[in-house]
């Protein structure tokens, strides 16, 4: 569920994890067609019968993949600032792929709002340190630094 702030209230919430976006599971499908969106079809991700017979005993998502999976993980409980025009990704710092993603597992995101500073008036920085889990693992599969501008009127 999604948190509704007003723009004063953004910065009370620096430091505070929120809740995690449900759980997704990674799909042979979704892995194939982001390899064939970024023409990255190494054999670990397309080629079940080459990847059982890595250590990883099957296909991997993509880190790529992972990575552009947050914003949607995220919107389902993210932070909705009133009166906000629109959101924009500013970027990503610190991205680290901690273990690889194997197809059939789901995943989630959980953040906490690392920073909120108004950069010009109505336009927020948001810095979120997002943790991107695999269900039934203690290591993450990711962790990174998201970058969020808001245009708020």
């Amino acid at each position: 569920m999604s948190l509704t702030v007003t723009v004063k209230e953004l910065p009370s919430l620096v430091g505070k994890e929120l809740e995690p976006s449900p759980w997704l599971e990674i799909t042979q499908e979704r892995v194939n067609q982001f390899a064939d969106a970024t023409n990255d079809h190494q054999f670990i991700h397309v080629d079940l019968e080459k990847a059982a017979q890595t250590p990883f005993g099957g296909t991997i998502a993509h880190g790529f993949l992972t990575l552009s999976l947050v914003p949607g993980l995220l919107a389902e409980n993210g932070i909705n600032v009133e009166g906000t025009v629109m959101g924009i990704n500013y970027g990503s710092d610190k991205v680290r792929f901690l273990q690889p993603v194997p197809v059939g597992s789901r995943i989630r995101a959980r953040q906490v709002l690392l920073e909120a500073t108004e950069k010009k008036p109505g336009q927020w920085l948001n810095k979120s340190l997002v943790t991107v889990d695999i269900e039934g693992q203690d290591k993450p599969a990711m962790i990174a630094e998201f970058l969020a501008m808001l245009f708020i009127k």
